[in-house]
Parts: C-alpha cells; sequence; structure tokens
C-alpha cells in the first residue's frame, strides 16, 4: 500500500476574519489559501474553510490530514475539528523565528486586539526569546475602529492602500478610545477636512497609542514586522 504524504492546515481563527492554509510539512510552498470576513459567524466560516479544502483535495484520505489552530476563535473549535490549538502569540512567534530571524520587533494590529513582540537575546548563550504585550480588552487602534473610521470618511474600498502618509496637516484624534476616535474623525469630517488628512491623523494616533501602551518602556529595534 502506498503512504500518502500529510498535509497540513494552517487556521487562523480572528475576532473578524478567518484566514487558512494548506502545505506539506517539508516544504514552505502555499498549495491553498484564502481570507475572509466572517461577519461574527466563525464556525460557520471555519467549515465552509475546511469542505473547500477537502474538495480540493479528493484524493487525499482523512487520516493524512494535520490541523492547527489558533486565534481568539480557535479554543472552541479543537475538540470539534480533531485540530490542534495553538496561542497567537506562540503562533506569530514560531512564525516570525522560522520565516524572519533577522527581525527584532513585531506589531500585529487585529481586528479587535493588538500585539507588539520583541525579541530578546541572550548575550552568553545567544537564545532568543519572545517578549509579547497584547491589548485584548478594548479594540481601540485596531482594525475593528480603522474600519468604523473608514466608513465614516466616506473612503471606497482599497482607498487605504493608495494613501501616502504624511505628517504635515495631522488633526487630534483620541486614540486611546474606538468610541472617542470616531467621535473626532466624525467632527474633523463635519469640519470639511480631506480624507486623506484625516486617516493620516487616525494612523499617527494608532501608532502613537500603540507604541506608549504595549511596548511597556522598551523600544522598537529593527527590523520591525507589521501584520495584521
Amino acid at each position: 500500500m502506498t503512504l500518502v504524504a500529510p498535509l497540513f492546515i494552517g487556521m487562523d481563527m480572528g475576532s473578524t476574519t478567518v484566514k487558512a492554509v494548506v502545505l506539506r510539512p517539508d516544504s514552505p510552498e502555499i498549495l491553498w489559501h484564502d481570507y475572509q470576513r466572517h461577519n461574527t459567524r466563525q464556525p460557520e466560516t471555519a467549515l465552509a474553510f475546511l469542505e473547500r479544502i477537502l474538495a480540493a483535495f479528493p484524493d487525499q484520505p482523512a487520516e493524512a490530514w494535520f490541523l492547527a489552530l489558533t486565534g481568539s476563535g480557535a479554543g472552541p473549535l479543537e475538540g470539534s475539528t480533531g485540530g490542534r490549538f495553538v496561542q497567537e502569540i506562540n503562533a506569530v512567534s514560531m512564525a516570525v523565528e522560522h520565516l524572519h530571524p533577522d527581525v527584532q520587533s513585531v506589531v500585529e494590529l487585529g481586528g479587535q486586539d493588538a500585539k507588539i513582540i520583541l525579541f530578546k537575546q541572550d548575550p552568553a548563550t545567544g537564545q532568543r526569546t519572545a517578549v509579547a504585550s497584547m491589548n485584548d480588552k478594548c479594540a481601540s487602534g485596531t482594525g475593528a475602529t480603522i474600519d468604523k473610521c473608514m466608513i465614516k470618511v466616506g473612503a471606497e474600498p482599497g482607498f487605504a492602500t493608495t494613501l501616502h502618509f504624511s505628517d504635515e496637516r495631522l488633526h487630534h484624534v483620541a486614540a486611546k478610545c474606538g468610541v472617542f476616535a470616531e467621535t473626532d474623525i466624525v467632527n474633523l469630517v463635519k469640519s470639511g477636512l480631506p480624507k486623506d488628512e484625516i486617516l493620516n491623523s487616525l494612523a499617527d494616533a494608532i501608532v502613537t497609542q500603540n507604541l506608549s501602551v504595549l511596548t511597556r518602556g522598551s523600544s522598537l529595534k529593527p527590523r520591525v514586522l507589521l501584520l495584521g
């Protein structure tokens, strides 16, 4: 009997999106991938992903799959899917160590949480350790706040990808609270300011907020990897 090589599924059940990839254990090549908003339907979206993955590899037997789950919604699905849960900071740290070993700082803005991971090296042993700080109690400075503010300024889909940051005309935005940030954004819109100035101001406030709260007195060291 010919043994079938296993395939690995990595699935991130985030607060606003579900992401998944299919890999071979001995190759970095991505065989299948997708990224979708789940609109608060995490289990249903995960099930749809798994069904599509199995349909894309009809010759792969059930016993030759390995599933790893991470993200805020992954824990409850571990038992029903037979997958293995990996805490998201550990998942990010391991991926960065493997793919970007020269990175010393990671900043990730998720849908409703933000995290900074700093890699520190022991001068005596040379061993690297990851020190992480995470804000999962408030959505300020995260994708949820950005999403809502993009709608409030009337930015069309894809506008953020064409926006070039400029610090020449920045305005006050209170990024310590998502609700306060949205209120400031609405007031700037009512003042007739162009949306690029408003969104640059939001970006500046988010960067300042996350650096002041999550670095906890430390400094980001190059190279810095941006995620989320």
